[in-house]
């Protein structure tokens, strides 16, 4: 039931974040573009074995499974009947805490804005590890808790401050009393700060920030990275006052003040660590 009034919220004009739903499912082919890119600048995408997890309606699934085998993983039906259907995509339905792959199952694993929706564990982690292939790597996407431009305008609900509250402080302070139809949902966005995401793989992976080529690829007419009303404002501002080779030189991939603080969301590529 709790699936159903999801859909129902996400596809209702009269929701509050109808729009911003709305437009994350009209770019959803180009987000998917941005990934292939992310993964082919670090590798060979071609007949590769993917999980999609928190596959959505299957854009990204879809796209990648023109050269690869991908298996789309959704805890709900009403998604899995969404995602497109090709030879080269399997549909499982799961939750994304007790996987029902085997070990060394997949070369890729996809997380592309969910784990801000997950209670992530060490398990989970150790989840990944255990179906991630020795020499396999993890795409992540997830807003930037501490981004300046994050405070000022939550990437899920528009709002100021929102982001630096925890999954219980936003149901008790926030929705209750302005959002009371998704009071009390489980999967409400706790955003993770880079530090925070670094300490939860760094033991078993290593990460790489893709800050630069985000950058590069939006700044070089890329679609997909923004869809929000402040950040597609931002990028305005940038184009037209010719910031453009500023943001340019800012960008890197350092773990540093401009992607502790400024980075909106963060694109990483985690490799699993070989044995010894």
């Amino acid at each position: 039931m709790e699936a159903v009034k999801k859909i129902q919220r996400e596809y209702d004009p009269a929701h509050p974040n109808f729009e911003r739903w709305q437009k994350a499912r009209e770019i959803s082919d180009e987000r998917a573009k941005f990934v292939e890119a992310v993964l082919n600048n670090e590798l060979v995408c071609e007949g590769l074995k993917i999980l999609d997890i928190g596959a959505g309606e299957g854009s990204t699934s879809f796209l990648l499974s023109k050269k690869n085998l991908v298996t789309s993983l959704e805890p709900k039906l009403e998604r899995i009947l969404k995602i497109q259907k090709s030879e080269m995509i399997y549909p499982v339905m799961a939750d994304s805490f007790a996987f029902p792959f085997t070990h060394s199952s997949f070369d890729i694993i996809i997380l592309q804005d969910v784990i801000e929706h997950l209670q992530i564990s060490q398990r989970f982690i150790d989840e990944l590890k255990s179906i991630l292939k020795d020499n396999g790597i993890i795409y992540l996407s997830t807003p930037n808790r501490y981004s300046i431009f994050n405070i000022i305008a939550d990437p899920h609900w528009g709002i100021p401050l929102i982001c630096l509250f925890n999954r219980e402080q936003i149901n008790k302070y926030f929705l209750k009393y302005f959002r009371k139809s998704d009071y009390n949902r489980n999967d409400i966005a706790e955003l993770y700060s880079l530090v925070k995401i670094i300490k939860m793989f760094s033991k078993d992976f290593s990460l790489k920030i893709q800050t630069k080529f985000s950058v590069n690829f939006l700044l070089d007419g890329g679609k997909g990275i923004v869809w929000s009303k402040f950040h597609l404002q931002l990028i305005k501002f940038i184009n037209y006052f010719g910031l453009s080779h500023i943001v340019r030189k800012i960008a890197n991939d350092r773990i540093g003040l401009v992607n502790k603080f400024f980075t909106p969301t963060f694109y990483l590529i985690i490799k699993k660590k070989k044995p010894f």
